[in-house]
């Protein structure tokens, strides 16, 4: 009998503790959503990108994986820093390339020569 007892008594401190939890826990509204993780470190913005800058690149992770406008922004600007750089170095060969066309070699006579 003495258990029986106990049994309902603790039945009964069960049901209140949910019943206050429901009812009193404070606002009806939901809980807010927590902010999502952000790219702690990004890459540098006032300077060309240097290999180092790519190495300690680390995206959050996200639930799905990955943020993708994080990465996204990432990649665009490696491909576009990327493309600059082809360019410059599409220009400095021609460059090099035209001043090799136009300096004589030394084994040919040159015009002042009088060969």
């Amino acid at each position: 009998m003495l258990m029986f007892l106990f049994l309902v008594l603790a039945l009964a401190v069960v049901v209140g503790a949910v019943t206050l939890a429901v009812v009193g826990g404070g606002e009806s509204a939901p809980l807010q959503d927590a902010a999502p993780e952000r790219l702690q470190d990004p890459l540098p913005a006032d300077r060309p990108l240097h290999g180092t800058d790519v190495e300690s690149l680390r995206f959050p992770v996200a639930p799905r994986g990955y943020r993708m406008a994080d990465v996204d922004d990432a990649l665009s600007r490696l491909a576009a820093e990327l493309g600059e750089r082809d360019a410059r170095i599409a220009d400095l060969q021609s460059a090099l390339a035209g001043a090799r066309a136009v300096r004589p070699r030394p084994d040919e006579p040159g015009p002042e020569d009088g060969r």
